[in-house]
């Protein structure tokens, strides 16, 4: 080994390492705008990157669909009330509508809504199956944490490419969990502005009569704001979706045991997906 490299390198050095590699290999050539696909394929072969894996990043850089983005006050300042992420996946539509239904099915808290050829959308479960699946993950060490649970609604929208390849793209409604937030930094703002008024009509100074305003001012904001985090964790359960279809970690439905009927089957349906490591 070179004297001052390090005897181990991480997941994310590997990547930035690999990535900078490539800038400095590509960077060496003469390479100029507006290149064909011919031309890139060619170019990846030369730099040492696989011609599957190179299909599939022009299929993803070409077909992104882009979701609608809502605008207004509240989706700049506190987050937007829907969420997505896709990707190019290599598979039938079939095989990758069964691998993210039984996906959805064993590391979320939701149920199929409606099913339509190349379309999906689910609603989260209540009751006692909710309760149940939430103990059963915790006696399973949490292993499998459920990341879209504030999310009212979930679909995924499977879109033939090439043979072989489909773009999945999965979006995540939030509205629900967003409006909660809204509605706790009004209500604050709302009675530090009510408070104000009612000083105001009793002191007649102006100065003490504003002091509510800027502590419910912050609360509301701090209130507000505790949104974004929530969002980001619904999108990043949308691309741990992804990453298992990309790894084809799911097993097909047709190689798993099917379900058992009634109270009792769904309890241990639940306890045997709880235990499985």
């Amino acid at each position: 080994m070179s004297d001052g490299l390090p005897a181990r390198i991480d997941r994310a050095t590997l990547d930035r390492i690999i990535q900078r590699a490539t800038e400095l290999q590509t960077g060496s050539r003469d390479i100029g705008d507006n290149l064909t696909t011919d031309e890139v394929l060619k170019l990846g072969k030369d730099v040492g990157i696989d011609e599957g894996y190179l299909q599939q990043a022009l299929l993803e850089e070409t077909t992104k669909v882009h979701l609608e983005e809502t605008h207004g006050l509240w989706n700049k300042l506190v987050g937007p009330g829907m969420v997505g992420a896709q990707r190019v996946i290599l598979g039938s539509i079939e095989s990758v509508e069964q691998q993210l239904i039984r996906w959805v099915d064993e590391n979320e808290l939701f149920t199929i809504q409606r099913q339509q050829p190349g379309r999906i959308s689910w609603e989260p479960i209540g009751g006692f199956q909710a309760a149940f699946r939430r103990s059963t993950a915790a006696l399973g060490g949490g292993k499998r944490p459920f990341m879209l649970a504030k999310a009212n609604v979930l679909a995924a929208t499977i879109l033939p490419l090439e043979p072989g390849y489909c773009n999945v793209v999965l979006t995540a409604t939030i509205g629900k969990a967003r409006s909660g937030y809204i509605g706790g930094s009004a209500a604050v703002v709302s009675a530090s502005v009510l408070a104000a008024v009612a000083i105001a009509a009793m002191s007649p100074f102006i100065l003490v009569a504003l002091a509510p305003l800027p502590l419910g001012l912050g609360l509301g904001w701090g209130i507000a704001r505790q949104y974004r985090p929530v969002a980001e964790r619904v999108q990043l359960g949308l691309e741990r979706a992804l990453d298992q279809l990309e790894r084809g970690a799911v097993k097909p439905s047709h190689v798993l045991p099917g379900r058992s009927g009634g109270l009792m089957g769904i309890i241990a349906d639940e306890v045997k997906k709880a235990l499985k490591p």
